[in-house]
């Protein structure tokens, strides 16, 4: 089962239909994306789940309706165990961003952390689960693809929030300020810690 995220509410890729119950029930193979979209986003709706045939090949068929749009991020610990995050759209949030060129996902994660936090020397240390959200710019919708990377750094220099990026803040959040600053964050970020 996957689920991508139209703000904080998810569709459901499933080959289970289930009877409807705060949610709705669209085929994979029918659906209109963009009236999907609306309808999570206009109404009391919880979720909207797609159903498939073949598990293996939903996320794929499910990609296939908008464009796409490759990111990679960090959820970055320091040595007291504390994790990085940082302040945008007026909610918490951890560092990513797009690819650019042909630079390797586990590059975009780290320059993507370095360029919008200021912290240097990172080591992934694991990957972590991929997220799937989607968002509109310039009037079109797009998934963005997240490929998520659990770093380690000993950097205890200053930070620098990446402000042409809309970032107003960036924390090092122990574990309890990081579970507070999660109820201000989105539902996909949440999957990750």
């Amino acid at each position: 089962m996957y689920q991508v995220f139209v703000n904080d509410k998810p569709i459901i890729l499933t080959t289970k239909v289930e009877e409807e119950n705060g949610f709705k029930n669209y085929l994979l193979s029918k659906v209109n994306i963009g009236k999907v979209i609306k309808e999570l986003n206009s109404t009391s709706l919880k979720e909207v789940r797609l159903i498939g045939d073949i598990e293996s090949k939903l996320l794929k068929k499910f990609l296939k309706l908008l464009p796409n749009v490759i990111a990679g991020g960090g959820k970055v610990y320091n040595e007291s165990g504390h994790i990085l995050f940082i302040y945008r759209n007026d909610k918490w949030d951890l560092p990513k961003g797009k690819t650019e060129g042909k630079e390797t996902i586990e590059t975009t994660a780290i320059r993507e952390v370095e360029e919008e936090t200021g912290v240097k020397g990172l080591k992934i240390t694991k990957s972590l689960p991929t997220t799937y959200h989607i968002f509109k710019r310039n009037g079109k919708h797009k998934i963005k693809i997240t490929y998520w990377f659990e770093m380690k750094t000993s950097f205890n220099g200053k930070l620098y929030p990446q402000e042409k990026e809309g970032i107003t803040k960036v924390n090092w959040l122990s574990q309890d300020e990081s579970i507070e600053a999660l109820k201000n964050s989105y539902a996909n970020i949440r999957l990750l810690l």
